[in-house]
């Protein structure tokens, strides 16, 4: 029980994160906008194909110092769980 009630925080949590940041997909800048319009088909999907580029790096740091992070906090836990040299 514990455990689901962990993961629904974590969802509310993330959920909480993504609905803020949705303001943000709308904030461009004009000039930017114009001048990747005006770009051939071709340079576009160049920009589009750039972009996911200068994405995965970040992303990738991102998950997996949150990975990190979780799998540390579990073996901590589980290290105070246990009792030391043996006793009960």
């Amino acid at each position: 029980m514990r455990l689901l009630n962990r993961k629904l925080g974590a969802l509310i949590v993330l959920l909480g994160i993504g609905l803020a940041a949705a303001p943000a997909f709308s904030q461009a800048c004009a000039m930017c906008y114009a001048t990747a319009k005006s770009t051939p088909k071709e340079g576009q999907r160049a920009l589009n194909k750039a972009i996911l580029v200068m994405l995965v790096p970040p992303l990738g740091i991102l998950t997996f110092g949150v990975g990190f992070a979780f799998r540390y906090g579990k073996r901590r836990d589980q290290e105070n769980e246990e009792p030391p040299n043996g006793r009960p």
